[in-house]
């Protein structure tokens, strides 16, 4: 599948110069003044809002482009769900990510029942297809949705085989506090949806962990960024 062109036209500055941006942004825990900082130490001067914009604009595209590129997930699917407080309100971030810990879905919805999750699978085996075997938590929410979604389907239901979509959890929650919360629903759905295909793209799999596997990983992410930015 050819990858989403984007256009830089009418920009003032240079495609590599707002691609490094975004990426700065969504790759690491910065907030938009460190960015802005960032970029300054190196003789470039644009404001946060700007960096603002630019991630709006080109991260959801980037970040097309790189599931395009992701490779096929694996056959073992763990599911979990996380509270999110927005204005007051309550909602759940719920998350799918395959054996090797690559990120498959993340839906925010109101609440935590058999909907949400029926949703949450639907929406997994719309793009990917039947796993092998699917592992959640003790919510019971689960096993009515897989009855009426994929009844042939295997469910383990144990919190402590569950560790992999938990621990996935965690870089959110690090990003959630730099951020100081969200302010909005579609600004949470947004940002996820740039900062995870981000995140799997950058991230060690478990089994290239010598120091020439990390680097060369790591060299083929760059290479990878690059061109879903169409800089190359």
């Amino acid at each position: 599948m050819q990858k989403q062109l984007i256009s830089y036209k009418r920009h003032r500055f240079p495609p590599q110069i707002i691609a490094h941006a975004v990426w700065l942004y969504v790759r690491f825990n910065l907030s938009l003044r460190e960015v802005e900082e960032m970029l300054l130490e190196r003789g470039i001067d644009v404001s946060y809002e700007t960096i603002r914009r630019w991630v709006r604009k080109f991260g959801p595209q980037i970040a097309r482009n790189l599931r395009r590129r992701q490779r096929r997930p694996g056959d073992i699917w763990h599911l979990d769900e996380v509270v999110v407080v927005i204005s007051g309100r309550k909602f759940w971030l719920w998350r799918a990510v395959d054996q090797d810990g690559t990120v498959l879905e993340e839906i925010l919805q109101s609440r935590r029942n058999k909907r949400a999750a029926k949703r949450l699978l639907r929406s997994l085996i719309k793009r990917f297809g039947l796993p092998k075997r699917i592992v959640t938590d003790k919510l019971r929410s689960y096993g009515a949705a897989k009855r009426d979604v994929a009844p042939g389907l295997e469910h383990r239901s144990h919190k402590g085989l569950n560790n992999r979509a938990e621990n996935s959890h965690l870089p959110f929650r690090k990003r959630e506090r730099c951020m100081q919360g969200f302010r909005s629903p579609g600004g949470l759905q947004r940002f996820v949806s740039i900062h995870s295909p981000t995140r799997n793209c950058f991230s060690v799999p478990s089994r290239r962990r010598t120091a020439m596997a990390i680097r060369f990983h790591r060299l083929e992410a760059f290479d990878i960024w690059k061109t879903a930015a169409g800089l190359v």
